[in-house]
Protein backbone atom coordinates (compact mmCIF):
# COMPACT_ATOMS: atom_id res chain seq x y z
CA UNK A 1 0.00 0.00 0.00
CA UNK A 2 2.69 2.57 1.06
CA UNK A 3 4.42 1.64 -2.55
CA UNK A 4 1.13 2.34 -4.29
CA UNK A 5 0.86 5.97 -2.10
CA UNK A 6 4.08 6.65 -3.56
CA UNK A 7 5.07 10.23 -2.70
CA UNK A 8 1.86 11.40 -1.55
CA UNK A 9 1.91 14.32 -2.90
CA UNK A 10 -1.83 16.01 -3.94
CA UNK A 11 -3.33 12.90 -1.58
CA UNK A 12 -6.16 14.28 0.53
CA UNK A 13 -4.02 11.96 3.46
CA UNK A 14 -6.48 11.45 6.04
CA UNK A 15 -9.81 9.46 5.51
CA UNK A 16 -12.75 8.44 7.71
CA UNK A 17 -15.87 6.28 7.20
CA UNK A 18 -18.86 4.98 9.29
CA UNK A 19 -20.48 2.15 7.64
CA UNK A 20 -23.73 0.40 9.18
CA UNK A 21 -23.88 -3.01 8.31
CA UNK A 22 -27.42 -4.04 9.72
CA UNK A 23 -27.49 -3.73 13.27
CA UNK A 24 -23.82 -2.97 13.36
CA UNK A 25 -21.84 0.50 13.40
CA UNK A 26 -18.22 0.73 12.31
CA UNK A 27 -15.95 3.79 12.50
CA UNK A 28 -12.56 3.82 10.64
CA UNK A 29 -9.69 6.70 10.96
CA UNK A 30 -6.73 6.78 9.52
CA UNK A 31 -3.88 9.27 8.36
CA UNK A 32 -1.15 8.53 5.65
CA UNK A 33 1.30 9.96 7.63
CA UNK A 34 4.02 7.49 7.15
CA UNK A 35 3.89 6.89 11.17
CA UNK A 36 2.14 3.10 11.54
CA UNK A 37 -0.24 2.77 14.23
CA UNK A 38 -3.19 0.83 15.16
CA UNK A 39 -5.72 1.27 17.73
CA UNK A 40 -9.02 -0.74 18.04
CA UNK A 41 -11.95 -0.90 20.01
CA UNK A 42 -14.34 -3.24 20.09
CA UNK A 43 -15.10 -7.02 20.23
CA UNK A 44 -16.30 -10.38 18.65
CA UNK A 45 -18.54 -12.48 21.04
CA UNK A 46 -17.25 -15.35 19.19
CA UNK A 47 -13.28 -17.15 18.38
CA UNK A 48 -14.62 -17.52 15.11
CA UNK A 49 -16.84 -16.51 12.06
CA UNK A 50 -16.95 -19.63 10.53
CA UNK A 51 -13.25 -20.75 9.69
CA UNK A 52 -12.18 -17.46 10.68
CA UNK A 53 -10.24 -16.75 14.30
CA UNK A 54 -11.91 -13.26 15.07
CA UNK A 55 -8.52 -12.59 16.36
CA UNK A 56 -7.14 -13.08 12.76
CA UNK A 57 -9.35 -10.05 11.61
CA UNK A 58 -7.64 -7.86 14.15
CA UNK A 59 -3.92 -8.98 13.92
CA UNK A 60 -4.88 -8.35 9.69
CA UNK A 61 -5.67 -4.46 10.26
CA UNK A 62 -2.84 -4.41 12.92
CA UNK A 63 -0.16 -5.56 10.14
CA UNK A 64 -1.57 -3.41 7.02
CA UNK A 65 -1.26 -0.52 9.45
CA UNK A 66 2.08 -1.19 10.09
CA UNK A 67 3.34 -2.48 6.79
CA UNK A 68 1.82 0.81 5.05
CA UNK A 69 2.99 3.03 7.77
CA UNK A 70 -0.41 4.64 8.51
CA UNK A 71 -2.27 4.96 11.70
CA UNK A 72 -5.20 3.66 11.26
CA UNK A 73 -7.97 3.60 13.79
CA UNK A 74 -10.86 1.23 13.88
CA UNK A 75 -13.99 1.31 16.18
CA UNK A 76 -16.93 -1.16 16.28
CA UNK A 77 -19.42 1.18 17.99
CA UNK A 78 -22.16 -1.54 18.36
CA UNK A 79 -23.43 -4.83 17.41
CA UNK A 80 -24.61 -8.10 18.11
CA UNK A 81 -23.71 -10.53 14.76
CA UNK A 82 -19.74 -10.83 14.13
CA UNK A 83 -19.87 -11.38 10.90
CA UNK A 84 -21.73 -7.93 10.08
CA UNK A 85 -19.12 -6.07 12.75
CA UNK A 86 -16.26 -7.74 10.25
CA UNK A 87 -17.46 -6.98 7.22
CA UNK A 88 -18.04 -3.24 8.28
CA UNK A 89 -14.84 -3.37 9.17
CA UNK A 90 -13.17 -4.19 5.90
CA UNK A 91 -15.90 -1.87 4.10
CA UNK A 92 -15.48 1.19 6.69
CA UNK A 93 -11.36 0.34 5.99
CA UNK A 94 -11.60 0.67 2.23
CA UNK A 95 -13.67 3.36 2.09
CA UNK A 96 -11.52 5.53 4.32
CA UNK A 97 -8.43 4.73 2.56
CA UNK A 98 -10.23 5.92 -0.62
CA UNK A 99 -10.88 9.16 1.14
CA UNK A 100 -7.54 9.63 1.84
CA UNK A 101 -5.93 8.38 -1.20
CA UNK A 102 -8.09 11.33 -3.60
CA UNK A 103 -6.45 13.62 -4.92
CA UNK A 104 -7.06 17.31 -3.68
CA UNK A 105 -7.05 19.36 -6.84
CA UNK A 106 -6.31 22.54 -4.75
CA UNK A 107 -2.84 20.87 -3.68
CA UNK A 108 -0.19 20.27 -5.64
CA UNK A 109 2.44 19.13 -2.60
CA UNK A 110 2.42 16.68 0.36
CA UNK A 111 -0.21 18.03 3.40
CA UNK A 112 2.54 18.13 5.80
CA UNK A 113 3.71 21.30 7.59
CA UNK A 114 7.54 19.96 7.22
CA UNK A 115 6.51 19.34 3.52
CA UNK A 116 7.44 15.34 3.57
CA UNK A 117 5.44 12.32 5.02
Amino acid sequence: LAEAVGEKRGIFRYGHSYVPMDEALIRAALDLSGRPEFVFSGEFTQPTIGYLDTQMIIHFFKSLAISSKMTLHLSILYGFNDHHKCEGMFKSVGRALRAAVEIDPRRKDVVSTKGIL
